[in-house]
């Protein structure tokens, strides 16, 4: 068999070993008897050892009714079995006569869906244990057991206790991770015995099944392993056509590879109480003896009963450490989810205080995401390496929540950083964009003590093509060193993380409505607004009209009975007339523009540059002087030519009136890409330009020039205006959902780029 061969061989056989059905032996332990019965309480199947210890053979007892051997107030008592249902233990104390004799046994009756088991364990007692002698032997150790608050001490008290009352050589406790693995944390023992505190056992000591089997049944005996298991006969049940189910049964046979593993540890006698925390097993007290050890029915029964104690304490202690610590982080969740509804900025919210949002999940460091905008807080990669973890997650991960203690085990990439986020919670924010909140744990090296190599946990060999499996031989402690993981991350973390989702999600929903309510309020306010200067402004114009021509025939019909200040008056109101037209022409045009609805469609910018060229030489007798230039042939757009034409129309008279050069130039062009265009904006949209080498814009007036009626020199210079062209100029480029802005150096010229989408 090749090397590849005897890996798939050893997988194949160690996950048999994990589906192994060791609830269907096919026997049972020798210290007792099995009867099998139907629902009319015949015998149905027996353990092979009925003469050793009821002095009657097998066919004495198969197929005859269960009053053949008992009498009828037990059968009668017997018979309640049935009314119960599945899985229910009934204690009973019964007399048989074997041997010429009366016997009494401990019975313990439970049920199948099929059948009715009994297990008969003879008895020195004729009396079930009293309520005060019970009491006696398991008062003071339940007292002292609930009085004590740390949970370690209280591990290593039940222990004690334990074995005070069992006289096992060594008593201890074994709890689960979340893998199936365990660790002893506690233990009391013979004081020649090497201890087993702190060592760790992989999962293939105590497979899936047997770990189902122990929270199933509570409690699992075996007093002697090395005596010779009892067959069942006939060995399948007839009922079923099937092997007897003993799930439950107390007398269970020990599977050969579970004996095997005692053996080498040098143990004979065991007990096993299982330990079950909020429904799940949480670990088992674990009885060790190096010689066989047998233990009264009623003494297993206080056992049985010590570990539902036991387990209503631990899940007491181990729900209240847990509490406190979710208390506190429901109360920072709280105050941080308050602080977050109340900002104006989502960011800062988040981000500040730094502390909060590390708190809120107990993480080193974190990363906020809003698409490709990153923002980092406390301890965390660089930059670019989270952004490549994003990216990562983006392809990878699909759940809103995802954590793992070690990311380079995922992300091999991740060990350049690993002493700052061998740990991640990623939480997603967002399904359309990409939100997200990362957390980071750092790299926690620790030194695990295993009992044995844990990669020789099962062996598996193969004699004559058949595959064995056996557990190992040496226990010895063996050290492990584990790099590349964090500290897990706790259910309530996860909780929290979670919890920090809904939250942002409900509160954005909120904003967005409260948004959405004051965009339909502005947008009224708009057009109401609209409508009043487009009224005010038509109604304003006749009234100036007769102040203009009064002034005008004043000046014309009565200039000789005029003195000369009368004259500059008349003048002075003319001119005003002029330009208060000029301004409420202006307004006007503003006021439509909020009213327009754009007519869109394809617009072949060639042409539309072109014929508002031919119309600007026509108009200005001086065009001669002036260069206009377009370097590349102009896209097609989809627009309102009306409108765009009077963009470039401001923008090119503008060029030319504001220059002061004697050879005066304006370049018209676009192009792809821009570092002042917009994040979000998609590259393939053209940025057009109008450049010039005029007099340039002061930084600090580059934004107001397009407010209206802004001008930046007085009406003498550069050909007057009332300042509304840039203003209407960024009005119909905000029609169009796009941006206009400006870049200019004084004395050299300006360039204005604009979008439209």
């Amino acid at each position: 068999m090749s090397q590849s061969e005897d890996n798939l061989a050893s997988t194949a056989s160690l996950t048999n070993h994990d589906r192994k059905p060791i609830h269907l032996p096919g026997s049972i332990q020798p210290h007792g008897v099995l009867l099998a019965l139907n629902s009319q309480l015949h015998i149905v199947q027996v353990s092979s050892n009925t003469q050793e210890i009821l002095g009657k053979s097998i066919s004495e007892l198969l197929g005859k009714p269960l009053n053949s051997l008992l009498d009828t107030q037990q059968v009668e008592a017997i018979a309640q079995c049935w009314t119960k249902k599945a899985g229910i233990y009934t204690n009973y104390k019964v007399f048989i006569n074997t041997f010429n004799r009366e016997q009494y046994f401990d019975c313990i009756a439970h049920r199948t869906e099929d059948t009715l088991i009994l297990e008969l364990e003879p008895s020195e007692s004729q009396s079930e244990l009293s309520f005060l002698s019970f009491h006696a032997l398991v008062s003071e150790a339940i007292a002292d057991i609930q009085k004590t608050s740390n949970l370690s001490d209280f591990l290593h008290l039940v222990a004690s206790q334990v074995r005070e009352i069992t006289a096992f050589d060594r008593v201890v406790i074994y709890q689960f991770d979340h893998e199936g693995a365990g660790s002893v944390v506690a233990e009391a023992k013979r004081e020649d015995l090497p201890p087993y505190l702190g060592l760790h056992y992989p999962a293939t000591d105590i497979p899936v099944q047997a770990r189902n089997l122990y929270k199933r049944g509570i409690l699992r005996f075996a007093p002697n392993l090395t005596a010779t298991a009892v067959k069942l006969v006939p060995l399948d049940n007839p009922i079923t056509q099937q092997p007897l189910d003993l799930s439950l049964s107390v007398l269970r046979s020990v599977d050969s590879c579970c004996i095997e593993y005692y053996q080498n540890m040098g143990i004979t006698g065991i007990l096993v109480i299982a330990l079950i925390q909020d429904q799940k097993l949480w670990g088992l007290i674990s009885c060790h003896h190096h010689t066989p050890q047998h233990l009264s029915h009623e003494m297993r029964q206080i056992c049985a009963f010590l570990g539902r104690i036991v387990s209503s304490e631990l899940t007491h202690k181990v729900n209240e450490l847990e509490l406190d610590y979710q208390v506190k982080l429901k109360s920072l969740q709280s105050e941080f989810i308050e602080s977050i509804s109340q900002a104006d900025n989502f960011i800062d919210a988040l981000i500040k205080p730094e502390i909060r949002l590390l708190d809120v999940v107990s993480a080193s460091g974190a990363a906020v995401c809003l698409d490709n905008e990153i923002t980092l807080v406390g301890t965390t990669p660089a930059i670019e390496q989270v952004r490549a973890v994003i990216e990562w997650a983006d392809d990878q991960i699909k759940d809103n929540l995802f954590a793992t203690n070690s990311l380079p085990q995922l992300y091999p990439e991740s060990v350049a950083f690993k002493d700052t986020a061998s740990g991640l919670l990623l939480l997603r924010i967002s399904q359309v964009r990409r939100y997200y909140i990362l957390w980071f744990r750092p790299e926690v090296i620790q030194t695990v003590n295993w009992a044995g190599n844990p990669n020789q946990a099962v062996q598996v060999t193969e004699v004559d093509g058949t595959v064995s499996l056996s557990p190992r031989k040496s226990f010895a402690k063996w050290q492990q060193t584990v790099r590349l993981t964090s500290l897990p991350w706790k259910e309530c973390e996860l909780d929290s993380a979670i919890a920090l989702r809904n939250a942002i999600v409900g509160i954005v929903l909120s904003k967005a409505d409260e948004l959405a309510k004051i965009n339909r309020d502005l947008e009224r306010s708009n057009r109401q607004l609209a409508s009043f200067a487009y009224a005010a402004s038509h109604d304003l114009k006749e009234p100036l009209r007769g102040i203009y021509n009064y002034s005008t025939i004043l000046l014309e019909d009565y200039a000789q009975i005029l003195d000369a200040d009368a004259l500059e008056c008349l003048e002075t109101v003319v001119s005003l007339s002029v330009r208060m037209e000029t301004l409420i022409n202006a307004l006007l045009r503003l006021a439509q523009l909020g009213q327009a609805q754009l007519r869109k469609q394809p617009t072949d910018f060639n042409d539309l540059v072109n014929e508002l060229i031919d119309v600007f030489r026509a108009s200005r007798p001086d065009a001669h002087l002036f260069n206009i230039r377009i370097p590349q042939p102009l896209p097609t757009v989809q627009c309102d030519s009306v409108l765009v034409n009077e963009v470039f129309s401001n923008l090119i008279t503008n060029a030319f009136k504001y220059n002061d050069k004697a050879e005066q130039w304006v370049e018209i062009g676009y192009l792809n890409s821009h570092p002042q265009q917009r994040k979000q904006q998609s590259s393939v949209t053209p940025i057009f330009y109008v450049r010039d080498n005029g007099i340039g814009i002061p930084e600090h007036h580059r934004e107001t020039i397009f407010r209206l009626f802004k001008r930046l020199h007085s009406q003498e210079k550069y050909g007057g205006g009332v300042g509304a062209g840039l203003a209407i100029v960024k009005k119909i480029v905000e029609l169009h959902n796009g941006q206009i802005w400006v870049e200019s150096t004084l004395g050299i010229g300006s360039t204005f780029y604009f979008t439209l989408e």
